[in-house]
């Protein structure tokens, strides 16, 4: 009689992929713009607030939690969209959830790590 086996469940932690771009202020410390890949290129207005990703600013390279996380060591300055890069910016004390603002429930805040 053949026996039925389960296979061993996935162990393995999918990460949140962010985008992440770099830039300098004009004295060198680094400033990082860190959004959700799914919002990359997207408008969201509501009243009189704006939220404009499709613009250069945030237009960097595809990042996991890991490899976002290294980036963040040594920042001056962060810009963060989406829920994920929220989350992610909560959970390493960066970012105080009074300091959340959100435009068409896409959240959004900035942080000066230095």
């Amino acid at each position: 009689m053949p026996s039925v086996r389960r296979k061993a469940p996935n162990k393995i932690k999918v990460l949140n992929r962010m985008i992440v771009k770099v830039h300098k202020t004009d004295d060198g410390r680094k400033v990082l713009a860190i959004c959700d890949d799914g919002l990359l290129r997207k408008k969201f207005e509501e009243g009189n607030n704006q939220l404009d990703l499709t613009s250069s600013f945030y237009n960097g390279e595809a990042k996991n939690e890991k490899e976002t996380i290294e980036m963040i060591k040594g920042t001056y300055m962060v810009n963060i969209v989406g829920e994920g890069s929220i989350k992610l910016a909560l959970n390493l004390g960066i970012v105080d959830k009074k300091n959340i603002i959100k435009i068409k429930d896409i959240p959004h805040a900035q942080a000066i790590l230095e």
